[in-house]
């Protein structure tokens, strides 16, 4: 194949996008980017991937870092050749061909491609329309083409082999694109419709592509790579280059698509995520953003299907069926239906922007169209971020419809979409929804999902397939149509096509189904039945169900006939294989148990001697069984076969210990060439005539060798077949994948357990390239010539076998095609025609492809597939009965019941016999009981005749108190459950009522009065009613505590305050009068000159406040103002709340809250209303009892008064009222042991006759006997207690009797009290009679009263009651409103603090720049009275004036500030730039003319101190002016700052007006919605006064309902407003006439202020002499500051005064002290003259006693030498100290004013002057010695 650059000659490949930008961060070295974890992805907010252009030769060739830059790129010397557009690849040099072993022989057309009867349904996206008449669509390695009308279909074979992954149409339908799989897999562009590849895109993804869109233009091609790159590559096709690339996410990506509004958008969307791309040009080039969309508070969905909107949002939709809004990267709103249903009840898989509709595609099988301009518009509502919104339009494809994509074309000018059913169909849709609307059509039915099994007929050219969608299929292959189909409930697993032993026509099929069942169908030609008629649509193939059975409780895996038809086996995953009798009704035999999973079942081949059945199980166990015979079988109570003979075989893996065997001797080989080319080289040198040394061969260390591997779980059996009797062949997948095993049954007749076995393959035959890629199925052609493989890829091998065995040679030499999906179409199937001429495959991509076995030109002869003709009399025949129920029985389960059923019936049987005999001895035992009875007395016998032995009933009555006690335990728990039961109920139904339903009744009438009903209120809303108050009076309580101690506080500092001062005063220190008197002067002036100015500043004040309080133009009185808004909020609003300019007042809004408390205040008056009535009704019930007991005593005093009166005389007794049950309720609940056991008996009665159990007559007989004995004891118990009473009733009467006849006759005075106690009775027994006549008639009044008194409280209550009900549903709309309520109150609320903090920011910006324009004042005042200090220095006519001013103008070599200040002039405004440089060029204009002055150097003749100061002023200048600009950037960034705030506060301001808005609105809205609730207002007919012709109208909804005081009100306020409205007037007129005085008063005042200002200024003129500034003059008329100085001097001279007095006094002091010292002195000399007068007489003495003594003492004595050295000195000092003395008494005597400094001096000089402690003033000897003469 020849790239289109080689047809053009060229030399190099086109340059593919501009080379990538090293400096990128998140770019690899190859220019890729680099991969980011998932978790960092779904961490970020939004992601940015920034990738560039890069070069494929260099990113997937060379691999090289260096890139050439883009100017590089695009110079004429590299220019890149574009391809022709004319240019095409051709197709046979590009498409894949089968793989054939060279020198093999095999034919590469051994098998050509005859048919595609399958349809990859669960592909997302797998169908495409190019025009009305042609459908495309993948199958396995293959794009199909479909003729709709012919039915007819073309085939493009994938490059690679490896699969194809995606096609896509062109915009112009032009062209399409094919994305393939596999290694560096192709992208082709082919041309339609002649088929020619195009264009072929390479480099874009490692692995496959997953999906690819072409843009609104068709220019650009994006393309999603599959794991493990996940690579996103834009593509300008045309070219084959590569114009962008970024990795898309980090796991699966289902969809990428152009925005088709802005082609620089993209988007992706795959497992849990979705990502907004832009394609944005950078300073680096072009790069793609990726952002990652975040999903927020809503769940994280996979998103199949979704929509870009031309403003840039994007639908998508989720897996629950919602519609997602996004808008910037996150979700705005989720769309549902009303009532929170989904959009579609399942994931929503495409959706469409067609013509300006919305169209979704749903998972359920609905297509709906919603209204776009809503959506696009949408916004949440609540936090729930829910919108609901019904579609426009809807259609329901069909039943069993799962809808993935949908494809628009255009048919004879009418839309039409072509849709894909992932339950295998295609449509035909119609969605205009007119009354012309075309139903749904479905075009094309396939299988859904993979196929499971497949069968060829073995009579003519027909197949059947199964698979999980529930159907069966016939499809003839040589018409290449499918004949018929029949669907159960369940998804078919196994298939076998009957051989022709078993049905001769080949008409019969055994299926097997997922939950267990076997159904046997027929296939017939429907057209060889009798016709009849009203019979129609006759199709070429029928299916009849003939029999179902079911032998499984799992699926069915594998279905095989016994060789001779006799058997049909089945095996499942329960572990069991069952076999049938095959007949004209499959008969079961029964079944086995296997170690595991049935794989596959195979039948020993006819060249076997015995039938033997090959059991494949998963697991790695393989079973031998021979045929079971149907009459050696024991069926009568288990189908389960244990006898049969079994030969085990468990897979061993031998894998490892081969690989081992394999590097061992690759090992040896090595070694081995080793050691022959060392001696090969020891003979070349020998040969050279050198002498080889014999070295000691130095021993390498080898690498371990692997250990023997065996796999934890065992590889799984994947297909086998025999291969001689006894052996077979297997193949396994897993870790043992990678050979066929030729395996053996042991011989050993002694079978050990199968799971302790471990058998190995005697013979192994390695398959090329099988390690991963394992065989999955293996067939043969009936010559047994080919050997057909399916692979688990999808491939398909053919191995040539020549000698009909397999060896290592024989499957060396194979031919091999990709047919098949590589990734999940495993070949699940392999049949060859009955003939051989044809090869059929089926797979798990769903896909069934059918193959001329050799070239189709060798077939010279038309082929025809014949259908099976029908049974006889098949069409009289009933219809059989089907297993529709996934969970039946299956036979076994069946059989065992059955069994059961039977033992249980037998068991039954014998209970009922033993049942009968015990009655009858029953019987037996009553007849001998009644004879004893009617035996005289004295021959019964007595009761304990009859027990034969006392101790068996001890026994059992013992056994008896047992099971009771166990009993007891037993219902311990349920006893306790019951008991806490009751306390719940009593708890929940009569704890909680306050007041249950008592009735009482009237004695004499019919008339009755009801309590309410009442559950005991809440205690909250007693606590919301009490508590205020509660709080209140704590309240007052705690304030007025808190008043006094705060006072009493206050009251405390003020005396101490009062007490410092007085302190202070009398501490402080005293001055002279003198100066007090000049302090106070100077004070009386400052505070007079202070009372002028604040006169002055008072008046100025005074005329400012005038001048501002001057009312505008617009002025209005603020006492009209305020009137007329007490107008407005007072005069109420009469509009009628239904108005459109109706608005709910702020005072009158209404919240949740509020409604809740008016609820709740209602129904507390409601309750204490029913609560004081039913306490009304109980205290009558009590008095209806008191009444009660006082008629029971009033007729027992009756009873005894008429016992003294004849028959004759007794009035009638009136009757004791009695209280009905309904009005003492509470004895209902009152029971006793007795009435719980009446009740319990009462339920089992009930429950008997519900229970409909057959009882025998006998035993109903005895139970009857029994019943009838208890009532006869029962009877007679009460006979006899009722003679008894007789008989004592009658001792009373005969006791009675015998008194009477003992009395004696009464006198005349005893029949007078008699008579008198006659008459007296007879008055108290009318008495009694009447007062309890009266008792009654009094009761009935007071009943009748409260009665009459309780209708009218029901009255009120039921008006209370609608009250409620409307306040309850007001309640309801408000809850529903308080949500978006709060949240616009919210926002207003924040809205206004941020207007509030931004006004304070405002104010505060316009206070600093307030300061810095008075500080720019300052400076410029500053600068002004540098300029008027420099002329004043300069004086009149100076000389060098002009040298002088420009040395001040020039400026100072400082470059720092003049860079610094070109650097912020960047930040200036332009009016200050140009006022700055505009001043600058003046300035430099101005200092052009320097170059003729030194203006660094004086000039002769001028000033140098003048010269000086110019200089240093024009220091001041420059800093003034650097000051000054300064401060003007700061005002001018203030300036800005402001702007901007005052923008946002603009914006803030228009924001909450809007949002005040929007809640005006919303309360109207809730308004509106609180108006259309019904209230009812019952009246009466005198309340109507709306009469319509005279008449009262049948609608008042036009009426309004006003109460009479506001009627009285609004009449009265007509009246009112016309007073109030005279009145006005005459205040209108008052003021006109103040008006016009006001202006006149105005005039003459003006006239008089002039005259005023003349006759000042003209007295001015005569004092002063000219006009002068009087309250300067006022101002300046005391110096204050002189003044205060002089103060000053006079108090630092007092100051001074007082110091010289204290240093007076001191020197006095110390004058005396030194007098005193002298005398001291002195009176010390004096005695020591005395001391050494007398010494020298002692010594005279001593000379005369004795000249010799002493001669050691004469001479001079060094101590008296130096003592008198000491004194010596000393005596100066003194002298000295003296003269300074006196010194000091001449300075003080001066009163110098030195005197202080030199007194320190003294001091410091002489310490001697200020003893340190009291013992130097003690020992003056020692500081002033006497001296020795």
């Amino acid at each position: 194949m020849s790239s289109p650059n080689e047809q053009e000659g060229a030399d190099e490949k086109p340059a593919e996008g501009t080379p990538a930008d090293h400096s990128s961060v998140q770019e690899s070295e190859t220019g890729l980017p680099k991969e980011s974890p998932a978790g960092g992805e779904q961490e970020e907010d939004v992601e940015q991937v920034e990738t560039d252009t890069e070069s494929i030769a260099d990113d997937l060739e060379e691999q090289d870092n260096t890139q050439v830059s883009l100017k590089e790129g695009k110079s004429p010397e590299k220019e890149e050749k574009k391809i022709s557009e004319t240019f095409f690849y051709s197709y046979e040099d590009i498409y894949s061909r089968p793989f054939v072993t060279e020198d093999s022989g095999i034919p590469i057309n051994l098998l050509t491609l005859k048919y595609s009867f399958g349809y990859d349904c669960i592909r997302s996206v797998n169908l495409m329309v190019m025009d009305s008449q042609s459908l495309l669509y993948v199958a396995g390695n293959q794009v199909v083409i479909l003729d709709l009308k012919t039915k007819s279909q073309s085939y493009l074979r994938s490059s690679s082999g490896g699969g194809i992954g995606f096609i896509v149409a062109h915009p112009t339908r032009q062209y399409f694109a094919v994305g393939e799989k596999g290694e560096e897999p192709n992208l082709i562009i082919y041309d339609y419709p002649s088929l020619k590849p195009y264009r072929i895109l390479q480099g874009g993804t490692k692995k496959g592509y997953v999906f690819g869109d072409f843009n609104h233009t068709g220019t650009l091609l994006a393309s999603i790579g599959s794991s493990p790159d996940y690579m996103l590559t834009i593509w300008d096709w045309k070219q084959e280059k590569i114009v962008l690339r970024s990795k898309a996410f980090s796991q699966d990506v289902y969809r990428v698509t152009f925005s088709p509004d802005n082609e620089e958008q993209l988007t992706t969307a795959g497992v849990g995520h979705i990502r907004f791309w832009k394609m944005a040009h950078t300073f680096t080039g072009l790069k793609l953003q990726g952002a990652l969309g975040r999903f927020g508070k809503t769940a994280v969905t996979d998103i199949i299907g979704y929509v870009e909107l031309p403003d840039g949002k994007v639908i998508s939709g989720a897996e629950w069926g919602n519609l997602l809004l996004w808008e910037g990267g996150l979700i705005k709103v989720e769309l549902c239906r009303a009532g929170h249903k989904p959009c579609h009840n399942g994931p929503v898989s495409h959706i469409v922007l067609d013509e300006g509709e919305l169209v979704t595609v749903g998972k359920d099988g609905f297509i709906r169209v919603w209204n776009f301009e809503a959506i696009d518009t949408a916004d949440s509502v609540d936090e729930t971020g829910l919108l609901e919104m019904e579609p426009m339009n809807e259609l329901r494809v069909g039943r069993n419809v799962s809808l993935s994509f949908m494809s628009k074309i255009h048919d004879c000018g009418q839309p039409f979409w072509y849709a894909q059913d992932a339950n295998g169909r295609i449509w035909k849709l119609d969605l205009t929804f007119s009354n012309v609307t075309h139903d749904p059509e479905c075009l094309c039915t396939f299988h859904s999902g993979r196929i499971e099994a497949m069968s060829v007929s073995p009579m003519t050219y027909l197949m059947a397939t199964t698979a999980l969608d529930r159907s069966v299929r016939i499809y003839d292959f040589i018409s290449n149509s499918q004949q018929s189909e029949i669907k159960f409930k369940q998804g078919g697993t196994a298939l076998a096509w009957a051989p022709h032993v078993v049905n001769p026509n080949g008409s019969v099929i055994a299926v097997g189904f997922e939950d267990g069942v076997v159904r046997i169908i027929e296939v017939y030609d429907p057209k060889e039945l009798p016709t009849f008629a009203g019979r129609a649509n006759i199709r070429n193939a029928e299916i009849n169900l003939k029999q179902a059975f079911k032998p499984h409780t799992t699926a069915v895996t594998a279905l095989a006939y016994e060789r001779n038809g006799d058997v049909l086996a089945t095996g499942s995953k329960d572990k069991t294989v069952f076999f049938f009798a095959v007949e004209d009704e499959y008969k079961p035999i029964g079944f086995i148990h296997v170690p595991g999973p049935v794989q596959a079942l195979q039948w020993s081949p006819p060249s076997h001697v015995a039938s033997m059945l090959l059991i494949l199980c998963e697991n790695g166990y393989v079973l031998q069984v021979p045929a079971p015979l149907p009459e050696k079988q024991d069926t009568a109570s288990t189908y389960h076969i244990k006898n049969l003979p079994t030969e085990y075989f468990h897979f061993y893996s031998i894998k490892s210990r081969i690989k081992l065997e394999e590097e061992i001797a690759l090992r040896e080989r090595k070694k081995q060439e080793k050691e022959k080319a060392k001696l090969e080289w020891i003979k070349q040198l020998q040969e050279m005539g050198k002498e080889v040394e014999e070295e000691e061969p130095e021993e390498e260390e080898e690498e371990p060798l692997p250990s023997i591997y065996i796999p934890e779980e065992p590889s799984p059996i994947l297909c086998g077949f025999y291969s001689a009797p006894g052996k077979f062949w297997l193949s396994l997948g897993g870790y043992d994948s990678g050979f066929l095993y030729h395996c053996a049954f042991s011989s050993n007749e002694h079978q050990e357990d199968p799971e302790n076995r471990q058998d190995e393959p005697f013979e192994v035959i390695p398959i090329e390239g099988t390690d991963d890629n394992p065989i999955h199925q293996i067939s043969f052609c009936n010559s047994r010539l080919l050997m057909f493989c399916g692979m688990q890829n999808g491939a398909l091998r053919v191995y040539p076998l020549q000698d009909k065995d397999l060896s290592v040679n024989t499957l060396k030499a194979y031919w091999s095609l990709s047919v098949h999906d590589n990734d999940y179409g495993q070949i699940r199937g392999i049949c060859c025609s009955y003939d051989d001429r044809f090869l059929i495959t089926c797979g798990g991509d769903g896909n069934i492809f059918t193959f001329n076995i050799l070239s189709p030109e060798d077939v010279h002869e038309e082929l025809k597939a014949k259908i099976p003709p029908p049974r006889r009399g098949l069409e009289k025949e009933k219809a059989a009965e089907d297993i529709e129920d996934p969970n039946a029985c299956n036979i076994e389960e069946v059989k065992q019941k059955r069994e059961y059923e039977r033992i249980m019936k037998e068991a039954e049987d014998k209970k009922s016999k033993k049942r009968e005999e015990l009655i009858a001895l029953r019987q037996q035992f009553l007849f001998l009981l009644q004879k004893n009875q009617e035996l005289p007395k004295h021959m019964r016998l007595q009761r304990e005749q009859y027990e034969m032995d006392r101790r068996v009933f001890e026994e059992l009555n013992m056994q008896t108190a047992q099971r009771i006690q166990l009993v007891e335990k037993e219902l311990a728990w349920e006893h306790e459950k019951h008991l806490i039961g009751l306390q719940k109920l009593q708890n929940w139904f009569r704890d909680s009522l306050e007041f249950d339903t008592v009735i009482v009744h009237a004695i004499q009438s019919n008339h009755q009065i009801s309590t309410y009903r009442l559950v005991a209120i809440s205690e909250k809303y007693y606590q919301d009613k009490e508590r205020p108050s509660w709080k209140k009076t704590v309240l007052k309580r705690a304030w007025k505590k808190k008043e006094k101690r705060e006072s009493i506080r206050d009251r405390k500092p003020r005396v101490v305050k009062r007490e410092a001062d007085k302190l202070k005063t009398k501490v402080r220190k005293p001055t002279t009068c003198f100066i007090e008197r000049k302090r106070e002067q100077i004070r009386r002036l400052v505070e007079k000159s202070d009372k002028e100015k604040a006169k002055i500043m008072k008046r100025k004040e005074e005329w400012e406040k005038l001048y501002k309080s001057k009312p505008s133009d617009d002025y209005e009185d603020p006492r009209d103002v305020q009137a007329i808004k007490e107008v407005q909020e007072n005069m109420g609003c009469y509009k009628l709340k239904t108005a459109t300019d109706y608005r709910v007042p702020q005072e009158k809004y209404m919240n949740t809250e509020k409604k809740t408390m008016q609820l709740a205040s209602l129904e507390v008056l409601i309750y204490k209303k029913k609560v004081n009535m039913n306490k009304q009704i109980m205290s009558l019930r009590d008095f209806k009892v008191s009444i009660i007991e006082e008629i029971r005593c009033l007729l027992q005093e009756l009873k005894s008064v008429q016992a003294a009166l004849d028959i004759s005389e007794r009035l009638p007794l009136p009757l004791i009222p009695q209280l009905h049950p309904d009005e003492v309720p509470e004895k209902r609940f009152e029971y006793d042991r007795d009435i719980l056991l009446k009740f319990k008996e009462e339920q089992a009665a009930k429950a008997k006759l519900q229970e409909q159990l057959e009882e025998s007559p006998s035993s109903g007989a005895f139970r009857y006997s029994l019943k009838s004995s208890d009532k006869e004891t029962g009877s007679l118990q009460q006979t006899a207690s009722s003679d008894g009473m007789k008989r004592s009733s009658s001792v009373v009467i005969e006791q009675q009797k015998i008194f009477v006849i003992e009395k004696a006759e009464p006198t005349e005075m005893e029949l007078e009290i008699l008579k008198r106690e006659k008459i007296k009775n007879l008055y108290l027994q009318e008495t009694l009679i009447n007062k309890i006549n009266e008792l009654v008639t009094n009761f009935d009044a007071e009943l009748r009263f409260l009665r009459h008194k309780k209708l009218q409280l029901d009255v009120q209550m039921k008006y209370a009651d609608l009250n409620y009900i409307t306040w309850f549903e007001e309640l309801l709309i408000l809850k529903n409103a308080e949500k978006n309520e709060n949240l616009l109150q919210g926002h207003v609320n924040t809205l206004q603090s941020e207007q509030e903090a931004m006004q304070s920011k405002l104010n505060s910006y316009l206070a600093r720049m307030e300061d810095k324009k008075s500080e720019i004042v300052k400076l410029q005042e500053c600068e002004k009275a540098l300029y008027a200090s420099f002329q004043a220095s300069l004086g009149e006519n100076n000389e060098f004036a002009h040298f002088l001013t420009k040395v001040l103008k020039k400026k100072f070599n400082c470059v720092k500030k003049k860079v610094e200040r070109e650097t912020d002039e960047k930040d200036e405004s332009e009016e200050e730039s140009d006022e700055e440089s505009s001043s600058e060029s003046d300035e430099e204009d101005s200092g052009s003319e320097d170059e003729i002055f030194d203006i660094s150097v004086c000039p002769e003749n001028c000033d140098k101190a003048l010269f000086q100061n110019t200089i240093q002023l024009r220091e001041k200048l420059l800093d003034i002016k650097d000051a000054l600009i300064r401060e003007k950037k700061v005002a001018a960034k203030l300036r800005k700052e402001y702007n901007v705030l005052f923008e946002k506060a603009k914006s803030i301001e228009a924001s909450l007006n809007t949002a005040e808005k929007e809640l005006d609105i919303f309360q109207w809205k809730k308004q509106q919605k609180l108006n259309d609730l019904y209230v009812v207002v019952p009246l009466k007919l005198h309340q109507v006064e709306y009469f319509f012709n005279g008449e009262i109208p049948r609608d008042f909804s036009q009426a309004l309902v006003f109460t009479n005081q506001s009627l009285e009100y609004l009449q009265k306020r007509i009246v009112d407003l016309h007073h109030e409205k005279i009145m006005q007037r005459e205040i209108y007129k008052k003021a006109q006439k103040q008006y016009k005085q006001l202006v006149r008063d105005k005039k003459e005042m003006e006239i008089t202020i002039q005259r005023l200002e003349e006759k000042c200024s003209q007295l001015m003129m005569l004092k002063f002499g000219r006009v002068v500034d009087f309250e300067a003059v006022q101002a300046r008329s005391v110096n204050i500051r002189l003044e205060e100085l002089e103060l000053q001097i006079m108090e630092k001279e007092y100051e001074h005064s007082q110091e010289i007095k204290e240093c007076a006094k001191r020197i006095l002091d110390l004058e005396q002290k030194l007098m005193m010292l002298t005398k001291e002195n002195t009176r010390k000399a004096r005695q020591l003259n005395q001391f050494c007068l007398e010494k020298q007489q002692l010594e005279t003495k001593l000379d005369s006693l004795k000249d010799d003594w002493g001669v050691e003492f004469q001479g001079p004595r060094t101590a008296d030498m130096k003592e008198k050295a000491r004194m010596e000195s000393q005596l100066k000092r003194l002298a000295h100290d003296e003269a300074i003395l006196r010194e000091e008494i001449n300075f003080l005597s001066r009163k110098d004013g030195h005197l202080i400094e030199q007194l320190s001096l003294l001091t410091r000089n002489n310490q001697f002057l200020q003893p340190s402690s009291p013992q130097d003033l003690e020992a003056p000897d020692q500081i002033f010695p006497v001296l020795k003469p």
